[in-house]
């Protein structure tokens, strides 16, 4: 799985830090998530998700 976090994040108009600290969570988390070297808790992707205004499954896309 590949994420959109960074682009759904951009569209916000939030900086990583922004998204960050509204998901109480570090901004290297942020990063590394981005990046696609750690997976997020489900309650984090969730979080992330409503930041975002977004959902889950929106988040989250397959490999090509």
């Amino acid at each position: 799985m590949e994420n959109q976090i960074k682009e759904l994040r951009k569209t916000a108009k939030l900086s990583q830090e922004e998204l960050a600290r509204a998901c109480k969570v570090s901004r290297q988390t942020i990063n590394a998530i981005e990046n696609n070297k750690y997976d997020p808790t489900l309650q984090l992707a969730f979080d992330i998700a409503s930041v975002l205004d977004s959902n889950v499954d929106d988040l989250f896309v397959p490999r090509r």
